[in-house]
């Protein structure tokens, strides 16, 4: 960012030293070329004026060309060129001065009756002063550059630091670290962000307490109906008929899922968020899943299978992970169709942390063969609380909010039929085995 700031405004400095400096360079040499010509005006000037003292009153010489008075007015290196009328009416031409000065620069002045006046001097002197005026305007030039360098470098160094904190800052806050920082930089625009920052943090800190304190009195709220339920069921347990026997234990087996799974959502939402994401087994969370639901597409005379590398691991919490694909593929058996596979490879992908560049990644795809989502819902199936099916529209955006909280991301790939597709970190970056588990059910 210092680098940024730097480069930036040493970029303006010199656009704008450029632009008022190369026309200040131009603008100088002809100024010093028309001085030296209206200097070269004024003495033809002079030149003429001694010329009138001599003439009589029809423009001729009374006697011979006075030079002495003239020669007063032309400078030692130059050359004066007169053309005059004599005594005796003849136009004659009269050189006073230096005969030979090369590369020159003139004025002449038309004295009448054929008369002329012509004052040359050298070049050489005016180039010569022009590159002063140019040298000198280049080293200021150059000096304000520098000067604006320095200048830039110190308010970079000003800015840039506090930049960074702040943004270091803010992600610690998104990470969860809501204590405030005491630290001013005696910029107010920055000091106010500083404070807003603060302000930010309380009120999250506050927020997300009493997020923690709710989910809690619920989660016990829950956890007490469930060991009531469980309760009931342990005593249909016990029951003479075999097949009462057989789906009390089914129940209670969903029922101590079911605990396990609010208890662990429970631990992950007080857990700290800084502490970062468990590695989780994805198969075996993804073969708990299918295992769940095989006698509901069973019921329903349709295929659930999964078909994953025998060994994926990624950053993710178990409760939510094994929820979200609960979401997907119970979506999958009440609007979608036909067969429906859940699949687990690695892939690359970009992930919320790694907007700029792919990473590996593990990629959960559940995918059915029925009609597919409505072209004029597929940009607002991910709303919470919109449904194009009279559901309560919760379950999806629910789903998308679980697998981003572990840093990954959940989108639709394909409408028609629907493919969903989770993203999650992989925690083992290594190559693929080659050999593929494929579980049909």
């Amino acid at each position: 960012m210092r680098r940024r700031i730097l480069r930036s405004t040493l970029v303006v400095v010199l656009v704008t030293t450029l632009l008022l400096g190369v026309p200040l360079i131009i603008t100088t040499r002809r100024l010093v070329e028309d001085i030296t010509r209206a200097d070269l005006a004024a003495r033809l000037d002079r030149v003429s004026a001694d010329l009138v003292d001599q003439e009589t009153t029809d423009g001729r010489l009374a006697g011979p060309l006075d030079t002495d008075r003239i020669r007063l007015a032309v400078p030692a290196n130059a050359r004066l060129t007169l053309t005059y009328l004599d005594s005796g009416g003849v136009l004659r031409t009269s050189i006073l001065g230096r005969d030979r000065l090369g590369d020159v620069i003139t004025k002449d002045l038309d004295t009448g009756l054929g008369g002329n006046l012509v004052l040359a001097v050298p070049a050489g002197a005016v180039r010569t002063t022009q590159l002063q005026a140019t040298a000198l305007i280049l080293a200021i030039m150059i000096a304000t550059v520098l000067a604006g360098g320095f200048a830039s470098g110190l308010t970079a160094r000003r800015l840039a630091d506090p930049l960074q904190d702040l943004e270091q800052r803010a992600a610690r806050l998104g990470a969860g670290d809501f204590r405030p920082a005491p630290r001013r930089y005696g910029v107010a625009e920055l000091d106010r962000v500083s404070d807003v920052l603060d302000s930010s943090a309380e009120d999250l800190a506050a927020l997300l307490q009493r997020e923690r304190e709710l989910v809690g009195d619920l989660s016990h709220q829950l956890r007490s109906r469930l060991t009531a339920v469980r309760l009931r069921l342990d005593e249909l347990s016990e029951h003479d008929d075999p097949a009462v026997v057989e789906e009390a234990e089914a129940a209670m087996d969903q029922v101590d899922r079911l605990s396990t799974a609010v208890d662990e959502m429970v631990a992950a939402s007080r857990s700290d968020r800084t502490s970062g994401v468990p590695a989780l087994d994805v198969v075996a969370e993804l073969r708990t899943v299918v295992e769940e639901w095989q006698p509901l597409y069973d019921r329903q005379g349709r295929g659930l299978r999964l078909d994953s590398e025998p060994t994926l691991v990624a950053r993710a919490t178990a409760a939510r992970l094994r929820e979200a694909v609960v979401v997907l593929v119970e979506n999958a058996l009440v609007h979608g169709g036909g067969a429906v596979t859940v699949t687990a490879t690695r892939s690359m992908a970009r992930l919320a942390a790694t907007p700029g560049a792919q990473v590996p990644t593990i990629l959960i795809e559940v995918a059915d063969s029925g009609q597919g989502v409505p072209p004029e819902l597929v940009g607002r199936i991910f709303e919470r609380g919109f449904s194009g099916a009279a559901s309560s529209g919760v379950g999806l955006a629910l789903a998308r909010a679980m697998v981003e909280t572990d840093g990954g991301r959940l989108e639709l790939r394909r409408a028609r039929p629907a493919l969903f597709a989770i993203f999650l970190t992989d925690a083992d970056s290594g190559p693929a085995a080659p050999s593929v588990v494929r579980e049909p059910r």
